[in-house]
């Protein structure tokens, strides 16, 4: 690989702004009290915001000096990280790592769906390509697992020949310990056939939670024999938001250079694509194809933009479950009053506060809201799902201003 001298600069200069950003106090505060939160004893209550599809907006890859696809993907990395301390300033921890893309492919089982996306960042439809489940089922067949280890491990040396000297390169990956079985169901069938299934033919849709569970299961088993799991207990993304620093992980058998096992890091798992059905419903036909997975693992989180306000009892039951996402669409005094102190109340506050108008008195409502609702309990307050501030580059930040002048306001009352 040719790198040029001018990429090789542009990445050594990135990666000591990194380093230097790492070593600041604020950033060993940050730390401290990630892991009093996720050990629900938090402080205060703590913000993160994700930019996510707003990237393209504030910050975008069009800024990157880098040539070479592989460097300027890691270029932008390290941009958005700093730009995260310089602009955002949310609660997010700057550790002095490159993060290098975990690069498996899980195959289909049998049945790949025709997706057509809209244009510039658009919603998409796909067919479902199951339709007949009596006929299908017997179609099925294990997916496939494709990792090309020899070049993930070559992406490593070229990361720690370039940057290693001023910080780490480590493995990423976002959603790699996600418990999928439910949205690969509604996928499969799509959201009609699969919610008639239930009631027209529960004993197959059964056989297909089944089936898609020993996938899942095989998934993360194979991920465990290779040696291809990593500690996630630091400034990883957790679930659908939430940072994982946590002294719970890995467990207390484990010594250095030992490889990690699946209870030595979080997991996590979500059922958003099934957000209309009842709560005895998700008792039988969702939770029972996850829980045993969750539980092998350290610790676990639960949602996304699904309200679980009416699934919180069936959830109580998964023993690892230590974060649990309160969504925009969520009955926040439900949630509250049953998860108590036991869990972490992740409240997504709804993105179109940001996303659409800007309505600051709005804003300052929500979150002020959320506080007297949440009381003393172990808050965390999470921007996501911006997929655009409409190119205004101070929504973000603002957004983050605010919280945190609600936040004082709160906790000098306290």
């Amino acid at each position: 690989m040719n790198i040029s001298s001018k990429e090789r600069n542009v990445l050594r200069t990135l990666a000591g702004r990194v380093r230097e950003i790492s070593t600041l106090p604020v950033m060993a505060e940050r730390r401290r009290l990630w892991y009093r939160h996720n050990a629900l004893k938090g402080e205060r209550p703590l913000v993160l915001s994700f930019p996510e599809g707003a990237w393209d907006e504030i910050a975008p890859a069009s800024l990157c000096e880098c040539e070479d696809a592989l460097l300027r993907g890691w270029e932008y990395s390290l941009r958005q990280r700093i730009y995260m301390h310089e602009v955002i300033n949310d609660d997010n921890v700057i550790e002095p790592f490159l993060d290098i893309e975990f690069g498996m492919w899980r195959g289909d089982v049998g049945f790949p769906a025709k997706h057509t996306h809209g244009a510039n960042r658009g919603s998409f439809v796909w067919e479902p390509p199951i339709k007949d489940l009596a006929k299908d089922i017997p179609r099925l067949k294990p997916c496939d697992f494709t990792f090309d280890k020899a070049a993930w491990q070559r992406k490593f040396e070229i990361a720690h020949d370039i940057v290693g000297d001023i910080i780490t390169p480590r493995p990423w990956s976002k959603f790699m310990l996600s418990m999928s079985a439910p949205p690969r169901a509604v996928h499969l069938l799509g959201v009609e056939y699969y919610s008639l299934a239930m009631y027209d033919v529960p004993e197959l849709l059964h056989e297909l939670m089944r089936f898609l569970m020993n996938e899942d299961a095989r998934y993360i088993e194979y991920l465990e024999h290779e040696g291809l799991l990593w500690l996630n207990n630091g400034d990883d993304y957790v679930g659908s938001g939430g940072i994982a620093y946590t002294d719970e992980l890995p467990q207390k058998d484990h010594r250095p250079g030992m490889p990690v096992r699946l209870r030595d890091v979080w997991g996590s798992a979500q059922a958003q694509d099934t957000l209309g059905i009842s709560p005895d419903m998700f008792r039988e036909f969702i939770l029972p194809y996850q829980q045993p997975l969750m539980e092998r693992f350290g610790l676990s989180s639960y949602g996304c933009c699904e309200p679980l306000d009416k699934r919180l009892d069936a959830l109580f039951t998964v023993k690892t479950l230590r974060r649990i996402a309160v969504s925009p669409w969520a009955d926040q005094d439900v949630c509250a009053a049953k998860m108590g102190t036991k869990y972490i109340f992740s409240r997504k506050p709804n993105p179109t506060m940001v996303c659409a108008q800007f309505n600051e008195n709005e804003i300052h409502e929500d979150i002020r809201k959320t506080l007297a609702i949440a009381g003393t309990l172990t808050l965390e307050i999470i921007l996501k799902d911006t997929h655009t501030v409409q190119n205004d580059t101070r929504r973000i930040p603002q957004w983050v201003a605010i919280a945190r002048e609600e936040i004082d306001a709160y906790c000098s009352r306290r």
